[in-house]
């Protein structure tokens, strides 16, 4: 049972502090969400799949494009 509370107090945490993050930033964004300006996630240069930037246009992922 300690080790439950414990557990959910963690998740609680977490949670607190991803919300914290999201409202401290402005508009409510993550820096670099696109998987395309990692180089390690995308070795072969290929355009992000949400918002279709390459690699070297580095700048906010914008979900405009999506859909």
């Amino acid at each position: 049972m300690k080790l439950l509370l414990i557990t959910l107090l963690l998740l609680g945490l977490a949670f607190a502090g991803i919300a914290i993050k999201i409202w401290a930033k402005k508009d409510g964004k993550f820096a670099g969400t696109c998987a395309s300006q990692n180089p390690y996630l995308n070795k072969s240069g290929e355009a992000c799949g949400m918002c279709g930037k390459m690699p070297d246009e580095i700048g906010d992922c914008s979900t405009s494009k999506a859909s």
